[in-house]
């Protein structure tokens, strides 16, 4: 046997039946797609060009020119598709598919033995193999086609046809093809009657699509207000007309045939295109219906002042802005005492209203938040007002509603006292006398009232400007400072610059006793219980550092252990108290509460900080001295920064506001011109010592938050430097050491610093900042000097009395913390550091400072003065 039997191979050729017929129908579907894609890509361009109206708004001749290139390319595409096309056979597909198989199965099922074909053995091995052949080309599956044109259409050609003609489909017309017709260079193309076109536009901020009238049926359509109608007659002149009742045109109206016709929709009417293929439609104006606004409650505030107003907003299409209106409800103020008068013209207060920022603002709710607290109509009946704007500018108004005006309340009695004559002063100048009488009365002892003599002075300055401008006028600009002068001396006697624990704590104690007395709201009573926490647990921390320390004197343990269990104990109780003292509170219970605060201000009475002598916790004169004059000089210099940083921006006021942030960090905070008090960790962290000195001597001025009480620019620098000369003035009178060589060179040397605070505050009033920073430079050297010299006096004392306070080693050994390094506030002498302490990262940060002060004094674009104080910081450091 030879070969296979013809029944074996049709066997075999049956099995490859469909695989074989699949592969052919893929074949030919790769030649129509290789030979017809130039044709399908003219095609689909020339559609999308004509669907799209392109033919509409070019000229003839190139509309003409595009329809020659166009045949053009199509006949050549159509000869290229020709050469291109064939229809493939049944063998080809056959050896396709027989190439898809390893060892090409189906030829060798078709071959014949030619060498061996009398041996047994030889053709038993060829059956084998056959057999094994047609085995495998059972397996065969159909090739899929390769619709790949990539190569012979290198640039994409097709995708851009294809993208133009789904573009086409989404925003134009299939009946636009029809209008090449009208192009015809003779009249035979109007044969089939003149076109039209027509689309309607809402506006914009409706979010309403474009219509295209064209494919709208005849009948009723809702537009809305403001819609513009744009409509284009093709054809013979006069075949079509245009008639419509919606604009409401009486002058200025174009023929009814004109070729273009725009109007807009302002009320219900009709709108007919006559002649051939015209239409009719009914027109329903949809009106864009005015904004609303309500307010959905009255104000929360909180316990510093700020108001939050609930309110609601809804318009058809989305409120586009809004604003609030306050203005003073006269008829329902109570005209008495500073009130009585006629109040000074004021305008209306206008805030924006929030909208929000993205998302639907068909309806929304919001909050009004803002601060009235330094308003002069605060805490007084007001109308407010809101109303909101569309986007076609119609306006909506809530109801007034009448409401007091939020504000924040003061607790103090002197603080109260201060706003109270602060509101009289904004309401009418004419109280100016009679409120420097009050403030007088109020002042009379000041012993009893202030905490400080710096609050003392501060509000003597207001009373004594208040009496010189009510005598020689004032001004709109003097009573605005005034009224920004008591505001801030409120806050300080509200709050207070204390650093002492215990005195915080009595503080808050007291706010909160008086807002038992005035009924104060939850939100007010919890930002008082807060305070009140916030300073007993300071309290409680000093106190445990101070029995610490007593300990660490006396050398025992066991009944320093007993008091810090009780110590434990009592402030677990001192936590229940107070939240139960504000639960009372939160239910109106005031007397209750009352009491309660009572007796939690006698078991803090217990445990008291012992405020000895010298020797038992307590600070000796010569060392509140020094305190205080460390103070003043700290003060001294950030005085004499934002002088300098004045004088900077003057010269280069660009610059000013890029190098503001980078200064104040290198300069550790004293660059702003703050106290030690108000710097974060700062105040806290030393403030067991600082807050001693404090309580003893009184603060010295803060050179920024009394800063922004006493004015700005450089009548509020001299005004600072005022109250920081009176301030030395009174430490020279507490001064110890009196009769002694050193003594009298520290008090020659407060003189010298005395005297150039004096000069440099005349030439801060003459505007000559300069001359300032030289005189406070001056004034700073003499501090240093008399500190020195104060220092030695201190020393030559103790070495003179022994046996009694401490010896100077066991006075350096206190001066130094527990890794041996100098306390903050004095070098090992007792004597403040005036250069860079050099204590953990200090001399890093001094190389920095020293290393920017070079850069800056070598650029040359600098002002010749800025360059010669850093020169002289180069030659001091």
């Amino acid at each position: 046997m030879t070969s296979f039997t013809p029944n074996d191979l049709r066997r075999g050729l049956a099995i490859l039946r469909w695989p074989l017929r699949l592969t052919r129908v893929g074949m030919l579907a790769e030649s129509l797609v290789n030979s017809l894609w130039p044709l399908m890509t003219v095609c689909l361009l020339v559609l999308a060009a004509l669907m799209l109206g392109l033919q509409d708004v070019v000229m003839i001749e190139v509309v003409w020119a595009g329809a020659v290139a166009a045949a053009v390319a199509a006949l050549g595409a159509l000869i290229y598709a020709l050469r291109r096309f064939r229809i493939p056979s049944r063998n080809d597909a056959m050896e396709r598919l027989d190439r898809s198989l390893p060892g090409r199965p189906i030829q060798a099922m078709m071959d014949d033995q030619i060498i061996g074909e009398g041996d047994d053995a030889s053709m038993a091995v060829w059956r084998t193999h056959k057999a094994r052949m047609m085995a495998r080309a059972a397996l065969a599956r159909p090739v899929p086609a390769d619709l790949r044109v990539s190569r012979r259409d290198p640039y994409a050609l097709r995708f851009v046809a294809v993208l133009a003609f789904a573009v086409a489909l989404l925003f134009g017309s299939i009946w636009r093809v029809g209008s090449v017709a009208d192009m015809a260079p003779s009249g035979g193309g109007l044969a089939n009657g003149p076109v039209w076109e027509g689309w309607a536009e809402p506006p914009r901020y409706t979010g309403k699509p474009t219509l295209y009238l064209n494919d709208l049926a005849e009948g009723a359509i809702d537009l809305p207000n403001g819609t513009l109608i744009t409509l284009r007659f093709y054809g013979q002149v006069g075949a079509l007309t245009l008639s419509e009742t919606v604009s409401g045109r009486t002058s200025d109206v174009p023929a009814a045939s004109d070729a273009a016709q725009d109007f807009t929709v302002l009320q219900d009417g009709t709108i007919a295109v006559d002649g051939p293929g015209g239409r009719h439609w009914e027109i329903a104006v949809v009106e864009d219906l005015a904004p609303e606004v309500d307010v959905l409650g009255p104000p929360e505030v909180s316990a510093l002042g700020e108001m939050r107003l609930p309110f609601a907003a809804r318009d058809d299409y989305g409120v586009e802005a809004g604003e609030a209106r306050i203005i003073l409800d006269l008829a329902a103020v109570d005209r008495r005492h500073g009130l009585s008068l006629d109040p000074e013209p004021r305008s209306e207060v206008i805030v924006a209203l929030p909208t929000p920022i993205a998302g639907d603002r068909a309806n929304f709710e919001e909050n009004l938040t803002d601060d009235f607290s330094k308003h002069p109509w605060a805490n007084l009946p007001v109308k407010i007002s809101l109303s909101v704007l569309d986007a076609a500018e119609q306006q909506g108004d809530a109801v007034p509603t009448d409401l007091i005006l939020p504000g924040r309340r003061f607790f103090d009695p002197t603080a109260a006292a201060v706003i109270e004559m602060r509101r009289d002063l904004l309401w009418s100048r004419a109280n100016a006398p009679r409120m420097a009488q009050i403030l007088r009365a109020v002042s009379y002892r000041p012993q009893d009232l202030f905490r400080s003599e710096t609050t003392e002075l501060r509000l003597r300055k207001v009373i004594r400007h208040l009496e010189i401008h009510t005598r020689f006028g004032l001004s709109d600009d003097v009573q605005e400072q005034l009224a920004e002068d008591m505001w801030g001396l409120a806050i300080e006697l509200e709050e207070g610059v204390l650093a002492d624990a215990l005195e915080r704590m009595r503080r808050a104690q007291d706010r909160l006793n008086e807002a038992i007395k005035n009924g104060a709201s939850k939100e007010e009573i919890a930002e008082l219980m807060d305070e009140l926490r916030r300073a007993t647990e300071d309290y409680l921390d000093q106190l445990q550092r101070q029995q610490a320390q007593e300990q660490d004197r006396n050398g025992t343990d066991e009944p320093d252990r007993q008091q810090g269990e009780g110590m434990r104990m009592t402030q677990d109780d001192l936590q229940r108290m107070m939240d139960h003292i504000q639960e009372l509170m939160e239910q109106g219970r005031m007397a209750e509460a009352e009491q309660a605060l009572k007796e939690l201000q006698e078991l803090m009475e217990n445990m008291r900080v012992t405020e000895g002598q010298p020797g038992q916790g307590g600070k000796s004169p010569g060392e509140q001295a020094m305190e205080g004059l460390s103070d003043t000089l700290r003060e001294q210099q950030g005085l004499s920064d934002q002088a300098f940083r004045d004088l900077q921006e003057q010269f280069n006021p660009n610059a000013q506001a890029g190098e503001n942030d980078g200064n104040e960090g290198r300069n550790g905070g004293q660059g702003r011109g703050q106290s030690h008090e108000g710097q974060n960790g700062q105040g806290q962290g030393s403030g067991e010592q600082q807050g001693e000195g404090q309580g003893q001597n009184g603060p010295a001025p803060e050179g920024g938050e009394q800063g922004e009480g006493f004015g700005k620019g450089e009548d509020g620098l001299a005004d600072r430097q005022e109250a920081l000369r009176d301030e030395l003035r009174r430490q020279q009178g507490h001064l110890p050491g009196q009769g002694t060589p050193e003594g009298d060179a520290a008090r020659e040397a407060l003189d010298r610093a005395g005297r150039a605070m004096d000069e440099a505050e005349d030439a801060l009033r003459n505007g000559d900042l300069a001359e300032a920073i030289d005189n406070q430079a001056q004034a700073m050297e003499a501090l240093r000097e008399g500190m020195r010299s104060l220092a030695d006096a201190m020393e030559q004392q103790e070495n003179q009395q022994p046996g009694q306070g401490t010896a100077p080693s066991e006075r350096r050994a206190e001066a130094q913390d527990p890794l041996g390094r100098d306390r903050e506030g004095s070098s090992s002498n007792g004597a403040p550091d005036g250069k860079l302490r050099q204590g953990p990262g200090g001399a890093g940060t001094a190389r920095k400072l020293l290393d920017e002060i070079r850069r800056r004094s070598g650029e040359t674009q600098r002002p010749e003065v800025e360059r010669d104080y850093l020169k002289r910081l180069l030659d001091e450091f």
